[in-house]
């Protein structure tokens, strides 16, 4: 009976924690207000919902779609883009990757706090595909941002254990 209670007790100990959905649904309404609020005057679009899933032996995923600039695009109203019209949304645009990688960077920091009995060796990663019109010049912009760290590298920058420095090098970022 006594080695039966063991085994049980070393099986709760050794089960991985999970992470609710309620808790993945509430990071991924905060991203999505994060995106829409970020500059009112200049905003981006999100475009559908974020959607976050939780990989019992990875960690954390979340993924949405945005156009970095609220642009018009072609009609019969307007069936044509200026050269420089195209050029200036692409260096507005430019510009903005700075401000989604913050973004990014933010949530993944928040989603660490947040998911506490995620462990801490499991990663948190944040995927965003850009939106473009058919007829932008997409030169030296990505199609897709990709961001991952672990939880427990997450959490020292939090609490102020790691620099920004050392987080951004400790962080994977890939850009496609």
């Amino acid at each position: 009976m006594m080695r039966r209670a063991l085994f049980l007790f070393a099986a709760l100990l050794s089960a991985a924690p999970t992470v609710s959905y309620s808790d993945i649904r509430n990071l991924e309404k905060s991203f999505d207000r994060r995106i829409a609020n970020h500059n009112v005057e200049q905003p981006m679009d999100l475009i559908g919902f974020t959607r976050g899933a939780y990989l019992e032996s990875y960690g954390v995923v979340f993924t949405a779609e945005v156009n970095l600039l609220l642009s018009a695009g072609v009609s019969p109203f307007r069936p044509k883009v200026a050269p420089e019209e195209r050029t200036r949304l692409r260096q507005r645009k430019l510009a903005r990757l700075p401000e989604m990688k913050q973004i990014m960077r933010d949530m993944m920091v928040s989603s660490a706090t947040a998911l506490k009995s995620m462990p801490p060796a499991q990663k948190v990663a944040v995927g965003v595909s850009f939106f473009y019109h058919s007829f932008e010049d997409t030169q030296g912009l990505p199609q897709q941002l990709l961001m991952e760290a672990s939880r427990q590298t997450l959490t020292d920058f939090e609490s102020g254990r790691l620099s920004l420095q050392q987080l951004e090098s400790a962080m994977q970022v890939r850009e496609f």
